[in-house]
This record gives structure tokens, sequence and C-alpha cells, in this order.
């Protein structure tokens, strides 16, 4: 009785690999990334762990991909293509959610709650109080609309909009993707706009009430007052936020498919 010899070439090995290697690539740029996922809250290796199994489970569903030898300089040009696709439509989800800490920041800067300053456990840098909240509230809503798999969702497809080759975002495509840096700085004043304004009546009503009465101290009353009252309009413009962040959620996520 002969034993059973399994042959395998380096032709079919290479296939494999290829077949396997560049959607984790494009995966993994994008976990990399993303929100909340790609934070330092979680560990690079869950975060490759995770890509190489949302691979696995795609790749049978995915269009061919192209044959090339496994360390020519081919394989490394398409792979570094791979990651850039991958980084640039998580890029975009994390210029929303820039959005909002933006916002935070212009409203703890004008109501005087600037100084409560903390560390952002996601990105190792120090941020006010009310941005850090309003970026929690960001990451709550953005899972619990279910954001991170529609992203995903997103991402899959593009292997049949952008497949794998040496072909990647257009110039059109990247040309709009820095045009919304202006879109997050504008959403951003939308979203801190009616505290601006009621900030902006309150510190011109000290003004007024500084050239009436100048023995009065306007820094020493104005100031604890300026920040109670920015607790309030805080409190009160907070409401809307969740719609706001859904639609800025959805117009993102339509560039993404657009892209």
């Amino acid at each position: 009785m002969t034993p059973f010899i399994l042959e395998v070439d380096a032709i079919e090995v290479s296939s494999w690999v290829s077949r396997y290697l560049w959607p984790f690539f494009r995966i993994a740029g994008f976990l990399m990334v993303m929100p909340l996922i790609g934070s330092r809250l979680v560990p690079q290796r869950i975060r490759i762990l995770l890509a190489l199994l949302i691979a696995i489970l795609v790749t049978p569903m995915l269009p061919p991909m192209p044959h090339t030898d496994g360390l020519s300089v081919e394989t490394m040009v398409i792979s570094a293509q791979q990651l850039l696709i991958g980084i640039a439509f998580a890029f975009m989800l994390e210029m929303l959610m820039q959005v909002m800490i933006l916002a935070g920041q212009l409203i703890a800067m004008q109501t005087g709650l600037g100084m409560a300053l903390t560390i952002d456990p996601g990105h190792g840098i120090n941020v006010a109080v009310v941005a850090q909240w309003f970026l929690i509230f960001a990451n709550l809503l953005f899972i619990n609309l279910n954001g991170h798999l529609v992203a995903l969702e997103i991402v899959i497809d593009s292997f049949y909009a952008i497949p794998v080759g040496f072909d990647g975002l257009s110039s059109d495509t990247l040309f709009k993707m820095v045009g919304y840096a202006q879109w997050m700085f504008a959403s951003a004043l939308v979203l801190s706009l009616p505290a601006l304004t009621v900030m902006l009546v309150v510190n011109i009503a000290f003004g007024v009430m500084a050239r009436l009465a100048p023995q009065l101290n306007i820094f020493a009353v104005g100031f604890p007052v300026t920040m109670m009252l920015g607790l309030v309009i805080l409190w009160l413009s907070f409401t809307g936020f969740g719609d706001e962040f859904y639609e800025l959620l959805q117009e993102m996520l339509q560039f993404m498919r657009s892209m």
C-alpha cells in the first residue's frame, strides 16, 4: 500500500496566499484607523486577528484576485495599495468623529469649561471634558446605529468597485476627501452654533454692564455666571445632537459608497 503524498507546487501556494492576502490588507488597513476599533483601547493583535477572520469569511464571495509572484515588486505595490484604500475609508469615519470633538472644543472654550482637561485614552492626548463627552456619545451612537457594520459592508463592496490591482482611488475621489476637511469644520460650527450664539449675547450683556457700572468687577462676577449658563446651554442643546449625528453619519456613509 503506497502512502498518500500531497504535492503542492509554488504556483498553488502563491494563488492561495494572494487570494486571502490582499483582502486581508485592505480590511486590516480599515480596522487599523476606524473609530473605536482602531484606537489604543483595542490591542493590535485583536485587530489583526479580526481582520484575518473577516478576510477568511468574505474572500469566497469576492471577485478573482490577480496572480503575481510572492516576493515580486508588483505584490508589494498591490499590498501597499490595498492598505491605503482601507485607511482612506476609515479616515472618513475618523473625520466624522472629529466633528464631535471640534464641536465640544468650541463650546468648552466659549463657556469657560475648556480648563477642565482629561486624557483621551483612545488617542493619548489632552482634550476638554466636553469634547470627550461628545466623543463617547458619538461612539455609542455609532455602534448603536450599526455604523461599523455598514462601513465594513462598504469596504467589502469596494472590492467590486475598486478591484485589487494597481488602480486605486481616483484623483477626483482624493480631492473630494481633502474637501471634506471643510465639511468637518462647517459641521462642527453648525453643531456648536446655538451655544456660541447664546454666549455671544451674554458677553455683549457683560460688556454693556461694564460700561454702565465701571465699579462692578465683571470678571469676578461674569466667569461663574458664564460657566453655569454654559452648563445649562450644553444640557439644552445636547438633546438634538443625536439627530444631527445621524444625518452626518448618513452623509458620510453615502460618500464612502460613492468612493
